[in-house]
């Protein structure tokens, strides 16, 4: 759904903006890539807020992927700061052995930092559906609850 065209634009940016790219370089993003999209399940590795109960928050490392003024402003309590930018340059910050969740404001910017760490081989990684704003409107901690029963999407 989403991926396909994340794909597309990382593809299209390395071919506009990096003519000299050596094709055995570009062969291999695109094995890692093609690599990445026949094991992704349907979601595309997002979760609703409303299918983490307010207790499992703690299990997740939980990165704002929005920039620093942002992440300042507001952010969820327990956040770590990493620019979906900079995903793969920090990824030394980034453990793979309990899972990560992802966000920006609405998805879109972090589930592209998600994408480049699952090709980078973090199985571990998902997406916080709709971002913060949506996690706000929905109750935030307490979007399960609120919800009455997990989401299952």
């Amino acid at each position: 759904m989403r991926f396909p065209l994340i794909t597309a634009a990382l593809l299209a940016c390395t071919m506009q903006f990096a003519p000299t790219f050596a094709w055995a370089n570009e062969k291999a993003a695109i094995d890692a890539m093609e690599a990445y999209l026949d094991f992704v399940d349907y979601g595309g590795a997002t979760i609703f807020p409303e299918q983490i109960p307010k207790d499992d928050w703690k299990k997740f490392f939980v990165i704002d992927a929005r920039d620093k003024a942002q992440f300042d402003k507001e952010h969820i309590a327990g956040a770590v700061n990493i620019e979906w930018r900079r995903a793969l340059a920090e990824r030394s910050r980034i453990p793979k052995d309990k899972p990560v969740l992802l966000y920006c404001n609405t998805g879109t910017l972090s589930a592209q930092a998600g994408f480049a760490l699952r090709v980078a081989g973090y199985e571990n990684v998902r997406i916080l559906q709709g971002g913060f704003a949506e996690w706000k409107a929905k109750g935030g901690f307490d979007a399960a609850a609120k919800a009455g029963t997990a989401a299952k999407h």
